[in-house]
């Protein structure tokens, strides 16, 4: 394998790893071990645990923008709506990439507070790459933008929380764990 594909083995790795773990709570050996490289190896693809987390963190908020792209792409702005609705349904269906995401948050918040603004801004520059698409194919409208993404938050944490369907929670949101 190449450095590159190792690289990339290494993202993918991580961002399972550091679904389950967090960033606190994953070990760079666990990664290591789950790409099947030495530790030595993997701090030669990449300089620390840190930058292996902005890289997974850049890769999730990637999937996430060229799906809501490709799927409300020359659609009106309620016909976009519906479409990046079920397009982020789908990838949501990935449950690592959804518990990434989770734990992408949190690593933003702590990090914040223990003054690595650095990290944290660039854990939030992904996630507003995403506001901002979505909000130019809403129409720009910033009512219908607060109502999708908090949507779309709420379904996030009905998924992590593993709430069954039929729960009030997800009858109130007028979606379901099956096709949220």
């Amino acid at each position: 394998m190449s450095a590159e594909e190792r690289q990339e083995a290494v993202v993918r790795a991580a961002l399972a790893e550091f679904a389950r773990g967090g960033y606190a709570g994953t070990s760079t050996s666990a990664i290591a071990r789950r790409v099947g490289v030495s530790q030595p190896y993997l701090f030669r693809l990449f300089p620390d645990k840190r930058a292996i987390f902005l890289a997974a963190a850049a890769r999730c908020c990637d999937q996430i923008r060229v799906r809501l792209a490709e799927a409300s792409d020359g659609l009106a702005p309620d016909e976009a709506g519906r479409a990046m609705g079920e397009a982020y349904a789908q990838l949501t269906a990935d449950r690592e990439q959804l518990l990434f995401q989770m734990q992408m948050y949190a690593a933003a918040g702590v990090a914040e507070e223990s003054g690595d603004h650095d990290f944290a801004e660039q854990l939030r520059r992904g996630w507003g790459e995403v506001w901002d698409l979505v909000h130019l194919r809403l129409g720009a409208e910033d009512g219908r933008t607060v109502g999708f993404m908090g949507q779309g938050m709420l379904i996030n944490a009905l998924l992590a929380l593993n709430l069954p369907a039929g729960h009030r929670a997800w009858n109130a949101c007028g979606a379901g764990p099956e096709g949220s």
